[in-house]
């Protein structure tokens, strides 16, 4: 489905807390990647259709620097990622060598791409924060991905964080953490995740006037009503 200007604005104003409450009311437990988090303090919240990217083990005959230049390879993923994609690698935690550096993620700086999420490392790490991608990983590195990676592909599914990830499904990162939504459920998510967080801004109004919890939160018939009413 297309991510059209109305559900970018909805899910830019909602939290990722809020999504993953959201997806475990319909029964999705991990869409939560554990394990990546915001390389740098303060660079914000992104969201956009998955982009791709698969690494496994690195394998002595395939991973040379000569690789870098092959058709197959992260710099011609990265040519065709489109603008507000979120790149999101799977690396199967392997977190000894950086996927990318400064020169890769001011490229796709430059081409648009929103983000990049990973569970692996990203090297050059002053020198990303630089070029204002935002970046959510798990480690830094020093040595180039070839000393542990091999790049097999992208735009097919891969896991990544204990998360199933399909090219076109929705991720939006930010200060917790990042979240998948798989794409045929965007639209409904975005709807209910809305709602809930208008709900929640009330009960918090509730909260600082000093109404007890029990009742409140989560919200008994009575207390949705008196919302309902107060709200309409």
């Amino acid at each position: 489905m297309t991510l059209t200007p109305a559900l970018r604005e909805v899910l830019s104003a909602v939290t990722t807390a809020t999504l993953t409450t959201v997806l475990l009311k319909k029964g999705l437990r991990k869409t939560w990647m554990r394990g990546p988090r915001p390389l740098a303090a303060g660079q914000g919240r992104v969201l956009g259709p998955a982009f791709t990217l698969r690494f496994i083990p690195a394998r002595e005959d395939l991973v040379t620097p000569e690789s870098w230049s092959s058709p197959r390879s992260t710099r011609s993923a990265i040519e065709t990622m489109p603008e507000g994609a979120v790149a999101v690698a799977g690396t199967e935690g392997i977190t000894e060598a950086g996927i990318f550096g400064d020169i890769l993620c001011a490229r796709m700086r430059r081409r648009g791409v929103a983000g990049l999420v990973t569970k692996g490392a990203v090297r050059d790490a002053a020198s990303v924060r630089a070029t204002g991608l935002p970046v959510w990983c798990v480690a830094e590195a020093a040595p180039p991905s070839v000393a542990a990676l091999t790049f097999v592909g992208w735009e097919e599914p891969i896991g990544c964080g204990g998360v199933a990830v399909f090219p076109g499904d929705v991720v939006v990162a930010d200060d917790d953490g990042a979240v998948v939504i798989p794409q045929a459920l965007v639209a409904e998510v975005a709807r209910e995740a809305e709602a809930q967080e208008k709900l929640e801004a009330w009960i918090m109004r509730e909260v600082e006037r000093g109404v007890p919890l029990p009742g409140l939160y989560p919200p008994d018939a009575a207390t949705r009503a008196r919302y309902e009413r107060e709200t309409r």
